[in-house]
């Protein structure tokens, strides 16, 4: 998002890129809550999940239409897919209970 100023190109092109770094933060924000939240609240974890799943999926769209190198998108779908499991796992989640 900070380097969208820098970027060439038209405001709208800019705006969409700026908007793209939105969701990228939102999604890693809700796989912290998950992380926290996930084994108390299963609203949470349903979310973070989907949430994952879209992000991956959309990835792969986006990566096709633009073009991107091999490289770049085992690189993409790599990180996007290892979000998604460890949203699934339920040992990621951080257990905030007293064991007294």
């Amino acid at each position: 998002m900070a380097t969208t100023f820098r970027l060439s190109g038209t405001p709208a092109s800019k705006l969409w890129f700026f908007g793209a770094g939105i969701s990228l933060v939102l999604a890693g924000v809700l796989n912290l809550l998950n992380r926290q939240y996930g084994l108390k609240a299963f609203g949470v974890k349903a979310a973070c999940v989907l949430t994952n799943l879209f992000m991956l999926c959309f990835a792969g769209v986006a990566g096709r239409v633009t073009n991107a190198s091999l490289a770049e998108m085992i690189l993409m779908l790599t990180l996007l897919a290892g979000a998604l499991i460890l949203s699934l796992v339920p040992a990621s989640s951080v257990c905030t209970e007293n064991p007294t």
